[in-house]
């Protein structure tokens, strides 16, 4: 019986250090960057300011920075992406398994970029690749380019300006490109200019009028 438990003991030992060697080391920095290489795995990354870069075919899990960019190399991969005063790039084919938040920053994703969960900022232009969104778009003064071939789940969510913020009296533009394909709700709770490809297809339009558009660009 000791000697069962003993050897129990020892390949438990063994699986949790296998799986936190698979997940990778958690790097928390202030005042710097973060660089992920080529191929390799980490933990949660968060620094202030300062960006964090994750090369192609790295991989992360809580990926975070206040004053800083976050770039995700092509076929990476993370858990989720946040950032405040920073955008966000993600590479061709680069995979985030659940959220991306950006306050005041862009959000590009390459060819075949694949977000699994919902998307936001408040203040910053979104440009899709023939990329994929799972759960959905919400933007407060951000325009929207979706490209050619890219497809949302979740619909899209302009909200007007709330508190004593004001992100700017221009009105958003929101573009949907040819053979683009957006499922569920697309509401507009402030004035903007949607523009909407004669191959696209969307879902439920409420508080602006589409204007379809022949070609690549309206």
């Amino acid at each position: 019986m000791h000697r069962t438990l003993v050897l129990s003991a020892i390949l438990l030992s063994l699986c949790v250090a296998g799986s936190a060697f698979a997940r990778g080391v958690d790097v928390d920095k202030i005042n710097g960057s973060i660089q992920i290489e080529s191929g390799q795995q980490a933990g949660d990354l968060s620094t202030v300011n300062g960006s964090i870069r994750i090369a192609d075919g790295a991989s992360a899990q809580k990926v975070s920075t206040v004053n800083g960019g976050i770039d995700i190399g092509e076929r990476a991969s993370a858990d989720s992406l946040e950032t405040v005063n920073g955008g966000i790039q993600l590479g061709a084919g680069a995979k985030v398994a659940k959220t991306v938040e950006a306050v005041n920053g862009s959000v590009q994703l390459g060819k075949g970029a694949n977000i699994a969960g919902h998307v936001s900022n408040v203040n910053g232009r979104f440009t899709l690749d023939a990329a994929h969104i799972g759960g959905g778009i919400e933007t407060v003064g951000g325009d929207i380019e979706i490209g050619a071939d890219s497809r949302i789940e979740g619909g899209i969510l302009v909200d007007k300006q709330h508190g004593w913020f004001n992100w700017g009296n221009s009105k958003p533009r929101i573009v949907i490109g040819p053979r683009a394909v957006v499922q569920g709700t697309l509401e507009f709770r402030r004035e903007v200019d949607l523009f909407v490809s004669d191959s696209a297809k969307i879902g439920t339009v409420t508080g602006a009028t589409p204007q379809k558009f022949p070609g690549d660009h309206p």
